[in-house]
């Protein structure tokens, strides 16, 4: 007996037809499906299919080449009974297909949600500023490896998910905020960014040290080795949160310091604690042909020691000047590596690269990063203070710094297969 749908489909003699098949997945579903628009010459205008626990969703929009649609959607009904999935058929209008292609025209925005966990609050609040801009969620992906449900297993684990949204926002500054707002209220990184050919071809990617490579301050470190650490550190803070100017403070650390002997710094450095996903951000990031460079208001000790660890291409910071008796004389070597300094050599580090600053990621925490993280294709405040979470446009702050790997839109099945996304 035929149904309503497929009577209709004769009569009418539609050339446009959307399928949606669900139910339970199973080796070969889709191919077997396939081989009978095959076999009728069909063509396929859109395709799209998601398995979530064993369960299949696909969609496939075809184009029949002769008026046998009825015979098509027969035999698609009898395959997918024997198949034991659900089958529905709906006739697409020339203008609801015209429609559908003009909004291939439309921006096309990426907005990734990462943390521990995700939760369906945060999926919600997510969903609720998009349809507020009248954008369109067209696909969500996930990008990390399934949640364990062991507690002492999910202490680190990482969970991210990725919507593809067309569309122009009504207020792109009011929607950046409204994200940044929810981050911080539901504990959850949200990064909003415009799917430009330059988001698939970054190619440098600039850190600050202090912070954010290491979990330490430097010239903390160097201080309490002085004696004077409870003096630097307030300085420090005092800097970090642009309280007061970088060049000052650091003129005044570095005095500080004077008579601290230069042997202590190899101590330092052999035992910096290095932050959560170092390595595996590195690793990743080498193997898909990202240079990477220290712009650090640190020294050049453990720049360069990170870089002799780590692989980076480029470091530059401040130095450290040591007298003959091998000591530091409470002065430093050349121009302070400051805010604006940042800035002017992520621009001549892509100008060296050849690469567009459209193509460039910073990476920092502090008010000195502001202007690199500002000019930057991609700036990211990492556990950042909150005057620069305040300011930047995107943030991570819930977990490692591989989580950056994510907002470039790694998958952790590209990393396991030690591949990179295209």
């Amino acid at each position: 007996m035929e149904t309503e749908d497929i009577k209709k489909v004769k009569e009418e003699k539609p050339e446009l037809i959307l399928i949606n098949i669900t139910g339970a997945d199973r080796v070969g579903l889709t191919a077997e499906l396939m081989e009978i628009l095959a076999r009728y010459d069909a063509t396929v205008l859109d395709i799209g299919q998601a398995d979530i626990h064993h369960n299949l969703s696909l969609g496939i929009l075809f184009k029949t080449v002769n008026t046998r649609s009825g015979d098509i959607l027969k035999e698609l009904l009898f395959k997918t009974n024997a198949l034991k999935v659900q089958v529905s058929f709906n006739i697409i209008s020339d203008a609801e297909y015209n429609e559908w292609v003009g909004r291939q025209g439309k921006n096309r925005y990426i907005i990734t949600i990462l943390g521990r966990k995700i939760t369906a609050k945060q999926i919600a609040a997510t969903a609720k500023v998009i349809a507020e801009q009248g954008m369109n969620i067209d696909s969500i992906t996930r990008l990390t490896g399934r949640i364990p449900l062991d507690e002492k297993i999910k202490a680190q684990t990482k969970a991210c998910i990725e919507f593809s949204v067309r569309g122009t926002p009504k207020d792109l500054e009011k929607m950046q905020g409204d994200f940044m707002a929810l981050s911080r209220k539901l504990n959850y990184d949200i990064s909003l960014q415009e799917d430009t050919v330059y988001r698939r071809t970054r190619r440098l990617i600039c850190f600050d040290m202090d912070s954010t490579l290491i979990r330490t301050e430097v010239i903390d470190e160097l201080a309490d080795r002085a004696g004077v650490g409870e003096e630097v550190r307030a300085i420090t803070e005092s800097a970090m949160r642009g309280e007061i100017d970088f060049e000052e403070s650091f003129k005044r650390r570095v005095a500080l310091l004077k008579g601290l002997d230069v042997s202590v710094m190899k101590d330092i450095a052999e035992n910096l604690p290095i932050t959560e996903g170092l390595d595996r951000l590195m690793e990743m990031l080498k193997r898909s042909g990202y240079k990477t460079a220290i712009l650090s208001g640190g020294f050049t000790y453990f720049g360069n020691h990170l870089k002799q660890k780590y692989g980076f291409d480029y470091v530059y910071a401040n130095e450290l000047e040591v007298g003959t008796d091998g000591k530091l004389t409470g002065r430093h070597l050349g121009d302070i590596v400051d805010g604006k300094r940042k800035k002017e050599l992520l621009r001549l580090l892509a100008q060296v690269e050849n690469i567009n600053i459209a193509q460039t990621i910073a990476v920092g925490d502090g008010a000195n990063d502001l202007p690199m993280l500002s000019e930057a294709g991609l700036g990211i405040a990492f556990h950042a203070k909150p005057k620069v979470k305040a300011e930047a446009s995107q943030s991570l702050s819930t977990i490692g710094i591989d989580g950056i790997l994510y907002f470039l839109g790694f998958k952790d099945s590209y990393m396991d297969a030690s591949v990179a996304p295209v």
